[in-house]
């Protein structure tokens, strides 16, 4: 019998390559929640609403077995929002915790949260990786968030039996990828020189690809329940090689100037920049061992390949 997968997010940049993977499985039928139902849509999806402490799930949870809880509001660098806590908290503490209720109440086995790295913290000494057993520390609004959720759910899978999966990738790339990573790309695409020929950090990424394929696996693997996973593709690259691959997979001249990682750092702080500066010259590592050992688990793809899928044929 196939298993039942309510998959929450489903036209999102995780949960819609999510549904056109599960689509293919034979052992999975998938339901996409969204918030609104265009004309046409496909019967495959069920429109929820705005996503808080009050929705009713009670229609797309009916009959399944799993639920992937990718929907979330997202991290925004720059946000203006008053309260910006207060907004995440809505969305993805009391959102994700009533969804979390009403699948338990509901019979679901299995509930996949798609976290952030954010939970244990912003950046990592050079060499040191975070682990998914490292205290946690997540110092913006957004990774609270996301640590609260968590907490929440953990405590509700003791009180009810429910499996809870918790995976926090740190940032992803991909087709259509927006935030930080947009940025580079449209830095690159410009062909203009940029002074970042020298940073000698170490980040971790994750493919898109990579992400939905662990996500896959923690459906229905056994060694997945209430188990906390950290994702990357297993190659930690600098500001400098990340600049360079993306360079080379859009077929473009990859125009970057050492200058001196510490000066720009410096500059760029005394301009108020110091959160882009963290993410352009800071480390951040995560350690994928518990991860690989407790799946069996590999990413399907090096960085190379998810560069490429990101651009196809060296798209303009």
């Amino acid at each position: 019998m196939a298993v039942r997968v309510l998959v929450t997010g489903a036209t999102g940049f995780v949960g819609s390559q999510l549904m056109v993977r599960l689509a293919v499985q034979p052992s999975i039928t998938v339901l996409g929640a969204v918030r609104s139902k265009s004309a046409g849509e496909h019967s495959e999806r069920i429109a929820v609403g705005e996503i808080n402490g009050d929705t009713d799930w009670s229609e797309g949870l009916q009959g399944q077995r799993v639920v992937v809880h990718t929907a979330a509001r997202v991290h925004i660098m720059g946000d203006t929002i008053t309260d910006p806590l207060a907004e995440f908290r809505s969305v993805n503490v009391a959102g994700t915790l009533n969804l979390a209720r009403q699948a338990a109440a509901a019979g679901i086995q299995r509930f996949v949260f798609i976290s952030s790295i954010k939970v244990n913290g912003e950046q990592t000494t050079f060499g040191q990786r975070y682990t998914a057993g490292d205290r946690s520390a997540p110092e913006d609004a957004y990774g609270i968030s996301k640590w609260e959720a968590e907490q929440g759910l953990r405590e509700l899978a003791a009180i009810t039996g429910m499996e809870v999966v918790i995976i926090r990738p740190p940032l992803i790339y991909g087709p259509g990828a927006k935030g930080n990573f947009a940025s580079m790309i449209k830095l690159v695409a410009n062909g203009l020189p940029l002074p970042l020929g020298a940073v000698h950090n170490k980040r971790s990424l994750v493919a898109l690809d990579n992400l939905v394929d662990l996500i896959v696996t923690c459906i229905s693997h056994r060694g997945a329940a209430n188990q906390t996973f950290l994702v990357a593709d297993g190659e930690d690259l600098s500001t400098t090689q990340l600049l360079r691959g993306v360079a080379n997979a859009m077929g473009k001249p990859s125009r970057l100037i050492p200058v001196s990682a510490g000066l720009l750092q410096f500059g760029a702080t005394l301009l108020g920049k110091k959160a882009v500066a963290q993410r352009l010259f800071g480390s951040l590592q995560v350690d994928i061992n518990h991860t690989r050992e407790c799946l069996d688990w590999t990413p399907p793809l090096t960085v190379e390949q998810g560069l490429e899928r990101c651009f196809g044929s060296h798209q303009d």
